[in-house]
């Protein structure tokens, strides 16, 4: 096949927050025609592309995510809880205080039961940002990755509700309780495929751009518990496991996300610009492996747009 018959297919890294980079990454990517014709993601990396498999723009998705995030729903949830108990930075007695005793709240809830939200109120969450259709009617392929926790094996439907297979990748160890379907019971994608290079080719890209998101692990020097020595191992073999991905990928896309906690979804405008930047510093090396799609492909997003707008009014003059 020519180069101009390439597929292009876009692989979103699992990392929580980190993820709205995302958003940024596909917002570069469009502006320079370089449009996904498979999306695979894992995690935040399945919820954003998702809807951007769905046909919503990077504008949209950015949208929706903020509005989220300032409103209500967001700031009483355990997500949110859990973002105060990890925040870095100068605080007074009071606010160290109420982190500690949040954070005792949610080790004992994470004790009593397999997540600390149900997988009822995390549906409510996909719900908002996602359509309620099949994985095959969106716009481009689309594959999200989770963990059947039975066996260990990844799980990427082509077919079913697009809510219920973006849930299960979303389905972080411990924050999100696993979803049962049949006889597999799913969780986070990340614990078997980080960065879905490899599931993004085995559904039809010639071509696959990878986002990674995952926090730089050489921030941390000193290992004084096994709970910190714990960690470091697992964060090192999922290195491994996320090189070993990566090896599928033609170009990789690594915003800089230092540290920042999983949780830390207030940082979100800042991530979108993060995203921005690091997809504009690996523009030559992409328009080496991606052919330039027509300028009608650019356009899509401003179609969207106007049919968005013609819809709300009725479609009158």
């Amino acid at each position: 096949m020519g180069r101009r018959g390439k597929t292009i297919g876009i692989a979103l890294g699992g990392g929580g927050a980190r993820g709205i980079a995302h958003i940024g990454v596909l917002r570069v990517l469009e502006e320079e025609g370089i449009g996904a014709e498979v999306v695979a993601g894992t995690s935040i990396g399945a919820l954003v592309g998702g809807m951007y498999a769905a046909g919503m723009t990077p504008a949209e998705i950015e949208e929706k995510a903020l509005g989220y995030i300032r409103g209500e729903a967001f700031r009483n949830s355990a997500i949110r809880a859990i973002e105060k108990a990890h925040a870095g930075g100068e605080r007074n007695w009071k606010e160290k205080l109420q982190s500690f005793l949040q954070n005792r709240f949610l080790v004992v809830q994470a004790m009593f039961k397999p997540g600390i939200l149900s997988s009822e109120e995390f549906r409510s969450v996909i719900d908002y940002f996602l359509p309620d259709i099949a994985v095959e009617e969106t716009r481009v392929p689309f594959r999200a990755v989770a963990t059947d926790l039975r066996n260990g094996r990844l799980v990427a439907p082509d077919s079913g509700s697009l809510r219920q297979a973006v849930m299960a990748s979303c389905a972080v160890p411990g924050a999100v309780e696993p979803l049962e379907e049949g006889e597999m019971i799913l969780s986070d994608g990340g614990a078997i495929c980080l960065i879905p290079s490899s599931v993004a080719r085995e559904a039809g890209a010639d071509v696959v751009v990878a986002v990674a998101v995952d926090r730089d692990i050489c921030t941390e020097t000193e290992f004084r518990s096994a709970r910190t020595v714990t960690h470091r191992a697992a964060e090192i073999l999922a290195r491994q496991l996320e090189n070993y991905e990566l090896m599928e990928a033609d170009v990789v896309i690594r915003p800089d996300v230092g540290d920042l906690h999983w949780s830390e979804f207030s940082q979100a405008k800042g991530l979108v610009r993060e995203g921005e930047r690091a997809a504009r510093e690996r523009l030559a090396e992409i328009r080496a492996v991606v052919p330039r799609k027509p300028r009608v492909f650019r356009l899509n997003g401003l179609f969207r747009s106007l049919r968005k707008r013609d819809a709300g009014s009725g479609g009158e003059d």
